[in-house]
C-alpha cells in the first residue's frame, strides 16, 4: 500500500520536459565525454609508443611495447576507475551528490594534463610516470559513473527517466568519436610537417622526435571539456531526493526545486520524518532486508554488466590489432609513425560514426517506449549472433575481397552493445535501489563492469595473439588467435542473455515506487511490477 508522496518529488516526477532537464544532460553528459574520450584515445597511441620508446635498431618490424607494459597502459586507468566507482559511489551517498561531483572533474583535469607531461631520462620511466597519472585519471572518471547517473535520476520525471539518463550515457560515444578526430587532425598534421620514410625503407628516419609531441596532444586534449564543465557543476543544487530523504531536509529541498522548476512548493517536513522514520527505509547494504529486497537485483546488475564490459572493452581497445589481422590497416613495417596513428584513428573514427554513436541515440529514443529489460535482453542477443558470424567463418573475412563486410559485420556488434546493454547496465542501478544506497549500488555495479573490462584489457591482450609463434607480436607468448577470442566473446554475450532475467524492468514508475520507499508495510515474497502500458513482470522485493 502506497504511502503519501513527498510534493516536491511528485513534481519532479510528473514535470513536462523542461530546458534544465538539458542542461543537466549536457552538465553530466560533457563528464562522460571527457570519460570516453580519456579512456579510449589511449588505443590511438599505443603503437606509437612501442616505436618511440621500445624501438630495437635493426629489427624488421617497428618498436611494440612490451607485454607487460602494454597490460599496463591499456589496463591500469580501469584499475582507478574501479576503485574510485566504488569509493565515490559509496561518498556520494554519505556527503551528497553534488559535493563530490567536483572533485572527480578537477581530477581528470589535472591528470589528463599530467598524463600528456609524463617525462623521464628512460622509457619505463615515461611509461611508470603516464601509467601514475593514468591511474588517477581513472579513479576520477570512476566517480562519474555514479554520480552523473544517481544525479539525472533523480532530476529526470518519471515519464522520460530513461531516456534523460541514457543520453548522459551516449556522450560517451561522442567522446569516442572526438577522440578519433582529434588523432586523424593531429597525426595528419604532423605528417605534413615532418616527412618520414616507411619503416620499411629507413629504419631509423620512420620515427622522427616530433612523434613524441603527438600522443602527448592526443591525450592532453582530453582535459579541456572537463575544465569547461566545472563551473557549471557547481551551480547544480543538490538533488531533492538526497536533501530530503537522505538528509532529511525538507525544507532545503522544496526551496531548490522551487527555483529549478519555476514553481512554489511546501516544505512538507512531516511527511518527510514519516517516509524516513519507516523501518523499510532503515535498513543497510550488507542487511538481510537488502538481500531480501534488492539482492538478486545487485546480481542482476552486477553480473550483466562485467559480462559486457569484458566484450565492450575488448573490441574497443584492439579493435586496431583486428583491423590489422584482417589486412584493414597495413603492416606497421609499410607506414611512418604518423601514418599508423592516422591509420588507426581513421578505423575507429569510422566505427564510432556509423555503429557506436548511433547505437547510443536509437537507446535514447526508444528505452521509454520498449522498456530497459528488452533493449539489455536483444542488444546481448544480437551481440552473441554477430561474434559468432564472425568467429566461425573467420578465415572467409581474412580474405580480400570480404574484408569490408567483416567491417560491418563488427560495426553491428557496436551497435547493438549500445542500443542494448551498454546503456542500460548504466541506467538501471541508477533507479531500483534506494536513495540512501542509490550511489552505492550504481558505484559497486560499475566497479564490476570495469573488473570486466580490466579482464578484457589484459586478457583479450595475450589471448589474440596468432597461435604461429612466428606471427605474435613483439614479447608476446602464442594466444588462441582472434578466431578463437571472437568465440569466447560470444559466448560471454550468450551468459549476458542469461543474467539479464534477474534484472527488473523499471520503465514508467517513479523511483519511490521501484523502490519501495513509499510502500506501506514490508511484505514477504514478491509483487507484480506492472510498466504503463500492461508490462509486467514478477521481481523480488
Amino acid at each position: 500500500m502506497a504511502k503519501e508522496q513527498l510534493g516536491v518529488l511528485t513534481a519532479l516526477d510528473l514535470a513536462k520536459t523542461q530546458w534544465y532537464h538539458f542542461t543537466a544532460i549536457v552538465i553530466a553528459g560533457m563528464g562522460f565525454f571527457t570519460d570516453a574520450y580519456d579512456l579510449f584515445c589511449v588505443s590511438l597511441v599505443t603503437k606509437l609508443l612501442g616505436r618511440i620508446y621500445y624501438h630495437i635498431p635493426g629489427a624488421s618490424k617497428p618498436g611494440s611495447l612490451p607485454p607487460n607494459i602494454a597490460a599496463s597502459v591499456n589496463g591500469v586507468a580501469f584499475c582507478g576507475t574501479l576503485a574510485g566507482q566504488l569509493f565515490f559511489g559509496w561518498l556520494g551517498d554519505k556527503l551528497g551528490r553534488k559535493k563530490v561531483y567536483g572533485m572527480t572533474l578537477m581530477l581528470m583535469v589535472v591528470c589528463s594534463i599530467g598524463s600528456g607531461l609524463s617525462f623521464s631520462s628512460t622509457p619505463n620511466g615515461v611509461i611508470a610516470t603516464l601509467c601514475f597519472f593514468r591511474f588517477w585519471l581513472g579513479f576520477g572518471i570512476g566517480g562519474d559513473y555514479p554520480l552523473s547517473a544517481t544525479i539525472m535520476s533523480e532530476y529526470a520525471n518519471k515519464k522520460t527517466r530513461g531516456a534523460f539518463i541514457a543520453a548522459v550515457f551516449a556522450m560517451q560515444g561522442f567522446g569516442i568519436l572526438a577522440g578519433g578526430i582529434v588523432g586523424l587532425i593531429v597525426s595528419s598534421a604532423f605528417d605534413h610537417e615532418f616527412t618520414a620514410p616507411p619503416y620499411s625503407a629507413d629504419t631509423m628516419r620512420s620515427t622522427l622526435p616530433q612523434a613524441d609531441y603527438v600522443w602527448r596532444i592526443i591525450v592532453m586534449i582530453g582535459a579541456l571539456p572537463a575544465a569547461l564543465t566545472y563551473y557549471w557543476r557547481m551551480k547544480m543544487p543538490e538533488t531533492a531526493r538526497y536533501t530530503a530523504l537522505v538528509a532529511k531536509n525538507a525544507k532545503q529541498a522544496a526551496a531548490d526545486m522551487s527555483k529549478v522548476l519555476d514553481v512554489e512548493l511546501s516544505a512538507e517536513e512531516d511527511v518527510v520524518i514519516r517516509m524516513t522514520e519507516e523501518p523499510s527505509n532503515s535498513f543497510g547494504l550488507f542487511s538481510k532486508e537488502f538481500a531480501k529486497r534488492h539482492g538478486l537485483h545487485l546480481l542482476g546488475t552486477t553480473t550483466t554488466w562485467f559480462l559486457l564490459d569484458i566484450a565492450f572493452y575488448s573490441q574497443n581497445l584492439f579493435q586496431k590489432d583486428i583491423f590489422t589481422a584482417i589486412g584493414w590497416i597495413p603492416s606497421a613495417a609499410s607506414m611512418n609513425e604518423f601514418q599508423e596513428v592516422y591509420k588507426i584513428a581513421r578505423a575507429q573514427t569510422l566505427i564510432a560514426l556509423c555503429s557506436t554513436v548511433p547505437g547510443y541515440w536509437f537507446t535514447v529514443a526508444f528505452i521509454d517506449i520498449i522498456g530497459r529489460f528488452a533493449i539489455q535482453l536483444m542488444g546481448f542477443f544480437f551481440m552473441t549472433v554477430f561474434m559468432f558470424a564472425l568467429a566461425i567463418p573467420y578465415h572467409h573475412w581474412t580474405l580480400a575481397p570480404n574484408r569490408i563486410e567483416f567491417v560491418v559485420m563488427y560495426s553491428f556488434t557496436f551497435f547493438f552493445a549500445n542500443f542494448g546493454p551498454n546503456a542500460t547496465t548504466f541506467v538501471v542501478p541508477a533507479e531500483i535501489f534506494p536513495a540512501r544506497l542509490r550511489s552505492t549500488c550504481h558505484g559497486i555495479s560499475a566497479a564490476c563492469g570495469k573488473a570486466g573490462a580490466i579482464v578484457g584489457a589484459f586478457g583479450f591482450l595475450y589471448a589474440a595473439q596468432s597461435t604461429d609463434p612466428l606471427k605474435t607480436d613483439q614479447g608476446y607468448p602464442p594466444g588462441i588467435g582472434v578466431k578463437n577470442s571472437l568465440i569466447m566473446l560470444g559466448v560471454i554475450n550468450f551468459f549476458g542473455i542469461l543474467f539479464t532475467l534477474l534484472v527488473p524492468e523499471s520503465k514508467g514508475k517513479s523511483l519511490e515506487e521501484l523502490t519501495g520507499e513509499n510502500e506501506e508495510g514490508n511484505e514477504e515474497g514478491s509483487e507484480t511490477v506492472t510498466g504503463q502500458q500492461g508490462t509486467s513482470r514478477t521481481v523480488p522485493v
